[in-house]
């Protein structure tokens, strides 16, 4: 057995929320050995970097998981059928009450690896138009806006996420904030 042919003995799915399945895969590793790997799987989501005039769109919202509200890039779930691009301008409209004239993808990876099974897009969007704001029933957004040469750092105060500061990193490494 090579060391990255690591053959699954077994796949369990212990519970389904609705929102993500959890479960392990029972793995034998390189020296023979088996491990329990516990995983949760997600659908695709996007992570929108929105700027207009200068300003970079950020929502404000509670995380009730870890109990602390958060200035956050505008995300979604990536629909059946819908590439991020498509999601990231659908996402936009919801949360922000804008289109984007124009997306770009910026990347797409893997997320948290060691326990997710959950693939991110970041996407870059611009010419934004006013439209109309249409929140899920979970969503108690504020809009907020920075100027981008503080993007950066306003990503980066505590409390953050992983999702916002890739966005904002990704962003800044293109030169487009």
């Amino acid at each position: 057995m090579s060391e990255h042919d690591w053959p699954v003995l077994e796949s369990v799915t212990e519970y389904e929320t609705g929102w993500y399945t959890g479960g392990y895969d029972l793995v034998e590793q390189p020296d023979g050995s088996t491990k329990r790997y516990y995983w949760a799987a997600l659908p695709s989501a996007v992570v929108v970097v929105a700027v207009t005039d200068g300003q970079l769109l950020l929502v404000e919202q509670f995380r009730p998981v870890i109990r602390e509200a958060q200035l956050e890039l505008p995300a979604g779930i990536v629909e059946d059928g819908e590439s991020f691009t498509t999601a990231a301008a659908r996402e936009l409209r919801e949360e922000t009450g804008f289109t984007p004239g124009s997306t770009a993808l910026l990347d797409e990876f893997w997320a948290c690896t060691g326990v997710l099974r959950h693939r991110r897009g970041i996407v870059y969007a611009e010419g934004l138009t006013p439209d109309e704001r249409d929140l899920d029933a979970n969503e108690f957004l504020t809009l907020r806006t920075v100027p981008v040469e503080d993007a950066l750092d306003v990503a980066r105060r505590q409390p953050t996420n992983d999702a916002t500061i890739e966005g904002v990193l990704l962003a800044r490494e293109e030169g487009l904030l």
